[in-house]
Formats: structure tokens, sequence, C-alpha cells
């Protein structure tokens, strides 16, 4: 994992290239819900579900407002822990549909397999996000006005021959 560079504000936390794929798991969720929300019946049509456009419907709604939070939020974390769990729930729906007929099981097993592989990038996300240290990285010292000496220079003149007389 690569870490934020010295002068970002988010120093010692994972980079923003985890934040930035949040927010685009979020657009991605907008658009799903939308669409799940706009046409359910071709939806569930599309994935083994003829019948249940309401669940459809409330999964889309579910998304939309999962996208809307990634999207807003300052932290993301909790809203892709959110979507992991949605991902669940939205692959219990498709395995019900799996005892229905052959042409149902076959497209709940496909869209099965695409929210699976989904629901891996959701987890991986959310870990990565969860494994990030929140408090605050401490400052930085300068030591750009150092010289390496006690005293001014000056000062330090013949101090080490008298030291050497010393032992």
């Amino acid at each position: 994992m690569r870490y934020e560079p010295q002068g970002s504000p988010r120093r010692g936390h994972p980079d923003r290239e985890t934040d930035r794929l949040a927010r685009g798991l979020g657009l991605f969720s907008l658009a799903l819900g939308l669409a799940e929300i706009a046409a359910p019946r071709a939806v569930a049509r599309s994935v083994g579900l003829s019948g249940r456009e309401g669940y459809v419907r409330a999964c889309g709604a579910r998304e939309v407002a999962t996208g809307i939070a990634l999207l807003a939020a300052d932290d993301p974390m909790p809203w892709m822990w959110g979507r992991v769990v949605g991902d669940a729930v939205d692959l219990g729906l498709l395995a019900s549909a799996l005892d229905e007929g052959p042409q149902r099981r076959e497209r709940a097993g496909l869209a099965m397999g695409a929210v699976a592989a989904v629901t891996l990038l959701d987890f991986a996300v959310a870990k990565t996000l969860s494994a990030e240290d929140r408090r605050p990285a401490r400052p930085l010292k300068d030591y750009r006005r150092r010289r390496g000496f006690p005293r001014p220079p000056e000062a330090m003149r013949g101090e080490a021959r008298e030291m050497a007389g010393v032992y």
C-alpha cells in the first residue's frame, strides 16, 4: 500500500487512490440505483427476478442512498461497508431466483457472478479504508534552521582544543 507524501494533510494514511475508488463506486451505486428505480421491470427481467419489481425498486433506493452518502461523506469507510452489506442482500435476493426454471436460473446465476465480483471490490476497498489510522499524524520536525552545534559557531571556536586538554 502506498502512503501519502510528506506535505499531504493525510500523511500516514493510505493513498487517495482508495478514496477515489470509493467515490467511483459511489457513482456506480448511484447509476445502478437510478436504473433500478426508473426501470424495475426491465432490470428484474434481465436478472431473473420477474414479478419482484418492488424488491428491485427497494434495492435501487438503497443503492441511490449509499451512492449519495459515498459521494458526500468526508469519510467513505462506513458507507463502503454499507455497500458490502447491500451486496449481500442482493446476492440473497438473486439466490431466491435460482430455483425457478432454467432461464431464470441462468440469468440469476450470471447476475450473481457480477454482484459477487463487485462485492469483492467493495470488500477490498472497505477493508483498506478501515485500516486507516484516523488519528492525525504528528507534525514533522522542522530541521531547516538546525546547524548541528549546541551553540553558535563563534562560541564553539576552540572548544575541541580545550576538551582535548581535559582528557
